[in-house]
């Protein structure tokens, strides 16, 4: 149901809109909000890691979790591609990644935090954009190659101003791409507003002039963001390429842990924010259809909790990085300069 061109399930305040149909069950629905209160919980717990120096930069989901949730939840991590930005820690937990990787990953241990070689997943970007292109790549070779699969790269609207997401959504349209870009916009480029990036009605109208369908969707809806987002994959499925879907949420909490946003963001605009909370949404759909409780909501923070603790205490044991390590991975071989290097470092 649109909503001034905003595909809209649930209003802000759990209730279905008058027409519309969910095409989840409930079941799928309640697996969706225990991945967005896990994801909010461990924003929590990181958050405070951060500021007693235990964890590195950190950027948390919270606000955007229906989002990030609803549109992974239209995916086979089997067979699909994520190749994420740096936001979407949801998405990567329900790809496979353990949560004691990430964990490891933000406590600066990048070689236990190592992706499995068994995922479909590309490593965390933080350059913005810099990932449009590899995510285009790939999705063109599994096209090229006849291989099954889609490809999701998740962005901002900030990331939408960069050329690269320009050069990647011609050449996605050009080649017909199996692959899904979906913008997360939250409103805010770090500190500047959604307004000074585009006079633009919606950033997925910039689809049209690439040759691929735009979609907007409220981003706190978890029911809209997954249906959009599962019309987009499966077209690309069926060979009828790309669909950049803007999904419009709003940035709940810093940009990152060394951000500031009292000293740019209006407190009406969060206040209000904070009146369309993706989770409690969700939680209210759930405890009309007899599916939530406020016994059954302490059940699944307990749980979110424990799997935390549970995952802080197995990165605790694992190995410590030696320094030679950082020269891995990083080509099948290593180039010469970097070959001396290693032996510099190793007092070879």
């Amino acid at each position: 149901m649109p909503e001034n061109g905003v595909y809209q399930v649930l209003d802000p305040s759990g209730r279905l809109r008058e027409g519309a149909k969910p095409v989840l069950d409930d079941e799928f629905v309640l697996e969706g909000l225990r991945w967005m209160l896990l994801s909010r919980a461990f924003d929590s717990k990181a958050t405070a890691l951060q500021r007693q120096g235990r964890f590195g930069v950190f950027s948390p989901v919270i606000g955007q979790e229906a989002s990030v949730v609803g549109s992974a939840m239209a995916f086979e991590p089997r067979t699909d591609w994520l190749v994420p930005q740096y936001r979407e820690l949801p998405a990567y937990l329900m790809w496979g990644f353990p949560l004691v990787k990430h964990i490891l990953n933000l406590s600066g241990n990048p070689v236990a935090g190592r992706i499995p070689d068994d995922l479909k997943m590309l490593p965390t970007q933080v350059s913005l954009a810099a990932q449009l292109p590899h995510a285009v790549g790939l999705a063109w070779g599994l096209q090229i190659q006849g291989k099954e699969g889609v490809v999701v790269t998740y962005f901002g609207e900030g990331s939408s101003s960069e050329g690269d997401f320009h050069e990647s959504c011609n050449l996605a349209g050009v080649t017909g791409a199996p692959i899904v870009f979906f913008l997360q916009n939250n409103q805010w480029a770090i500190s500047t507003p959604r307004s000074f990036q585009s006079a633009a009605r919606y950033f997925a109208d910039r689809a049209a002039g690439y040759g691929f369908p735009g979609r907007v969707v409220d981003g706190n809806d978890l029911l809209a963001v997954y249906e959009v987002t599962k019309e987009a994959v499966d077209r690309a499925r069926r060979g009828e390429g790309p669909t950049l879907i803007e999904s419009i949420t709003y940035r709940m909490s810093f940009h990152n842990t060394t951000d500031n946003p009292s000293r740019y963001q209006d407190p009406k605009d969060l206040e209000e924010a904070r009146a369309r909370d993706p989770i409690e949404r969700i939680e209210a759909y759930l405890r009309e259809r007899g599916m939530w409780s406020d016994e059954k909501a302490k059940e699944y923070r307990a749980v979110a909790a424990q799997e935390i603790e549970d995952a802080l205490v197995e990165a605790q044991q694992a190995p410590r990085p030696e320094p030679a390590q950082i020269f891995e991975n990083v080509f099948a071989e290593l180039t010469p300069r970097q070959a001396a290097q290693r032996r510099e470092l190793l007092g070879e």
